[in-house]
């Protein structure tokens, strides 16, 4: 495991369930399935194609501040679109960065126009921790002469 592994090597070890939600769904039925999958975003999937994204952050700014419904507001009205995605031959590395930049803590991965898993920032930093306890033991064995 390495930092310049691609997101294909994360999407085979955690697996490439996708949790969605419809754009025309109340707001309300994304956050309870969040709160089910305990995950922090959903995919927002209109007749099999990736229309954005929603998440907690989404949530919180843009229902809660704004004193709007939960059960009255569709995902569509407060969902991040276009998302911005990567690809399976994205790096963990520019993967980190790209949510650096953007601010964003979940990067839906598309394969030749298909939406084929999401990766999270907590995904990418347990990729990384790995990576370097790989290393440092591969350095320890190297000392002790135990390679």
């Amino acid at each position: 495991m390495r930092v310049v592994d691609s997101v294909s090597s994360i999407l085979k070890t955690k697996g490439s369930e996708i949790w969605s939600v419809s754009p025309s769904a109340p707001v309300f039925e994304a956050i309870e399935k969040m709160a089910e999958k305990q995950v922090g975003a959903l995919a927002v999937v209109s007749e099999g194609k990736l229309a954005g994204m929603i998440s907690e952050r989404d949530y919180a700014r843009k229902v809660i501040l704004q004193g709007r419904s939960s059960k009255e507001t569709p995902v569509a009205e407060i969902m991040t679109s276009p998302a911005i995605t990567v690809t399976p031959q994205h790096t963990v590395e520019e993967c980190m960065k790209l949510m650096t930049e953007k601010r964003i803590r979940h990067l839906p991965v598309m394969d030749q126009g298909r939406l084929a898993g999401v990766i999270s920032i907590g995904d990418l930093v347990k990729w990384t921790i790995t990576a370097h306890e790989e290393t440092i033991a591969h350095l320890e064995n190297y000392i002790t002469g135990r390679y």
